[in-house]
């Protein structure tokens, strides 16, 4: 049996080389791997060797050679391919270990030039990759370190490896190759050439959309009971992000579980403080903030009890025992938390149905996290993707713009800048009362913004809330006078709003008249 490695990240590949050493395998290398090896005390024969070339043009031609891919793509059970072999004096390759060469942390560098860039694209390692994950029944394929000890156990106890094993490895390696390949054209194809640039200037959004995920699981069935589903990651997920979850308990996650636990955790995430979320059909039915856990889920429950009945939950602080006992009273479908208390996990033990997911928050907080990503939202449309940064802008006090003769109190400030927060996890059109940190009245995903703020304050009503003297966000400007006076009347002592209607005058009068604070925030927050 022979091996031949070739491995530009040689992490566990001296540990791998000895252990095939010793179950007698003999051993090739190229280059530094072989000098690595060598210098171990390992016997390696070098590639050159083997092909009677040596390694030329600053190493981009060492294995592409009838010597390398023959060995490897050779059927064994065809009588023709093994004559041929004899023929032209070619020995077969049993086990490849290649890793390509670093190309996708490169050109992530800053000041990666195009000439670094295009010097990382690897050629004869894909090549022969290919060749072998191609012949996996002959032949078995490493593309990554992870695989290492799983196939020297396999060898050390069958003396070879099994089909499936095998096929494993093809399916691993083709997979690999083709990340390695959208990535080289993601980046070739965001460039806007100049040949005067050492650098290159890159496009946000490449010429080629090259989407890559990774399948976590079959789900039961999709949206409805009639359409299939799956539930599938980024290749490289941002940290803190709902495909990270560890599920604790609870039966399996469903297509609108993750859907709706998606929104809540995504909103529960932007705030500091400590702060609870209940979505129900993507939207937040109740959002607040508290001195801890349980005063956080008291003031979101009680926005509209009536919706969270099998809402989604999720917290951004570790979960108590408290909190747990309060939450354990309502029917609810997924709890999302950073952490879980023991006394917290025993009280849902007793309601094994509850998916229960413990989810790491981003590093640095949710402001750190909404400005240091550039992350992408993805919509499918028929044959085609929209594809947009994603909408995380931070609002500032000081980015608010008085527009009114009354001036908004710093309370009341502080709630605009939360209700601003909320409708921004709101479809659209959106209109949010709040107060004390708390959501007093949702409206949401209505075809007008008088229905939304209408729908807002029936809700309120529903849940025996007060609306006299809240605050109240429009995720969009509001294009007459008429949505103001529904709010207003509801009881709104204040609004934030984009501006940027041909009527904002109007409006503003419309504030002045009624007496109340109104502030402009300059962005927008569709959600559709």
């Amino acid at each position: 049996m022979r091996a031949l490695i070739s491995v530009s990240d040689k992490t566990g590949v001296v540990d791998l080389a000895r252990s095939l050493h010793a179950l007698g395998v003999t051993l090739l290398s190229t280059g530094g791997t072989a000098k690595l090896l060598a210098d171990q005390g390992l016997p390696v024969t070098e590639v050159a060797e083997v092909t009677g070339f040596p390694e030329m043009l600053d190493g981009r031609v060492k294995t592409l050679h009838p010597k390398v891919h023959g060995g490897l793509l050779a059927r064994r059970d065809l009588p023709e391919h093994m004559a041929a072999l004899r023929e032209h004096g070619i020995e077969t390759i049993d086990i490849l270990v290649v890793n390509l060469y670093p190309f996708e942390a490169t050109v992530a560098k800053a000041g990666c030039t195009l000439a670094d860039a295009i010097e990382n694209i690897d050629i004869g390692g894909p090549a022969m990759v290919r060749s072998a994950a191609k012949n996996w029944k002959d032949v078995a394929v490493l593309t990554d370190a992870s695989q290492y000890a799983g196939v020297v156990e396999e060898l050390k106890a069958s003396g070879k490896l099994s089909d499936k094993t095998r096929f494993a490895l093809s399916v691993a390696a083709f997979n690999r190759i083709s990340n390695y390949d959208g990535a080289i054209s993601d980046y070739l194809s965001s460039i806007e050439f100049d040949e005067a640039a050492e650098v290159p200037t890159r496009n946000a959004y490449a010429a080629q959309a090259n989407g890559r995920f990774i399948k976590l699981q079959d789900l039961r069935y999709g949206e409805n009971p009639h359409q299939t589903a799956a539930f599938y990651r980024d290749l490289y997920p941002a940290p803190g992000s709902l495909v990270t979850a560890k599920q604790l308990q609870g039966k399996e996650l469903s297509y609108n579980n993750i859907a709706d636990a998606d929104a809540a955790w995504e909103c529960v995430k932007s705030f500091d403080e400590p702060a609870c979320v209940i979505v129900k059909h993507a939207n937040p039915c109740g959002v607040a903030v508290g001195s801890g856990p349980l005063q956080a889920y008291q003031k979101a429950f009680q926005t509209d009890p009536t919706s969270a009945f099998g809402g989604i939950i999720a917290l951004n602080r570790p979960l108590d025992g408290a909190a747990a006992e309060a939450i354990s009273k309502q029917f609810v479908e997924v709890l999302m938390a950073p952490g879980y208390s023991p006394e917290a996990l025993a009280v849902f033990k007793a309601k094994a149905n509850v998916r229960v997911l413990q989810i790491d928050l981003p590093p640095g907080g949710p402001t750190a996290w909404d400005k240091g990503l550039n992350l992408s939202d993805v919509k499918r449309v028929g044959s085609g993707l929209l594809i947009q940064s994603a909408d995380n802008h931070v609002l500032q006090r000081e980015d608010l713009k008085v527009v009114t003769k009354l001036q908004p109190t710093p309370q009341q400030l502080d709630d605009l800048l939360f209700a601003w927060k909320v409708a921004k996890f709101v479809k659209s059109n959106a209109i949010v009362f709040c107060k004390d940190g708390m959501t007093m009245g949702v409206g949401a995903g209505q075809m007008s913004r008088l229905d939304s703020a209408r729908i807002a304050s029936i809700k309120a009503g529903h849940a025996k809330l007060s609306l006299q003297g809240t605050a109240v966000a429009s995720d969009a400007f509001f294009p007459f006078r008429d949505g103001l006076d529904v709010v207003v009347d509801a009881g709104a002592s204040c609004v934030i709003q984009p501006g940027g209607s041909m009527r904002d005058q109007e409006v503003i009068d419309a504030a002045n008249e009624r007496g109340v604070a109104m502030v402009f925030s300059g962005v927008r927050h569709f959600r559709h």
